[in-house]
């Protein structure tokens, strides 16, 4: 069976963000063109951040896929760890804030910026 390897932005049981590595399955189609399930999803939003583009700590508000179309982004955890996604690159967020929690930036989310001399541009599709 063929897959492609994605990377998982999720909440882990005592809180904070963590990357995860899983293999997507690509099921469907002809042995000449893969495709996964078909997956649902909830509209999708296109987004431009200039160059010097930093967020705050954050949560996903709501899980989504996230592709970069141009530029650079590079997602920061809590544990001092990151990631960088270029073009043609993508995710899966899914470190939403856990149930009955208050935010504390010490502890939840993530944070990310845009790097290299490019604008990023980035594609969320929304399950």
């Amino acid at each position: 069976m063929t897959q492609l390897n994605t990377v998982i932005l999720f909440t882990d049981t005592d809180g904070r963000a963590r990357f995860r590595d899983e293999a997507l399955p690509l099921t469907e189609g002809k042995p000449e063109s893969r495709l996964s399930a078909l997956m649902a999803s909830g509209g999708y939003q296109l987004r431009q951040s200039p160059v010097g583009f930093r967020s705050s700590f954050h949560c996903t508000g709501a899980t989504q896929w996230l592709f970069v179309l141009s530029g650079q982004m590079e997602i920061f955890l809590q544990d001092g760890s990151s990631r960088v996604f270029g073009p043609g690159e993508f995710f899966y967020s899914g470190d939403t804030l856990p149930e009955g929690a208050t935010f504390d930036d010490q502890v939840h989310g993530h944070w990310s910026r845009q790097v290299g001399p490019d604008p990023l541009v980035t594609l969320f599709v929304r399950d």
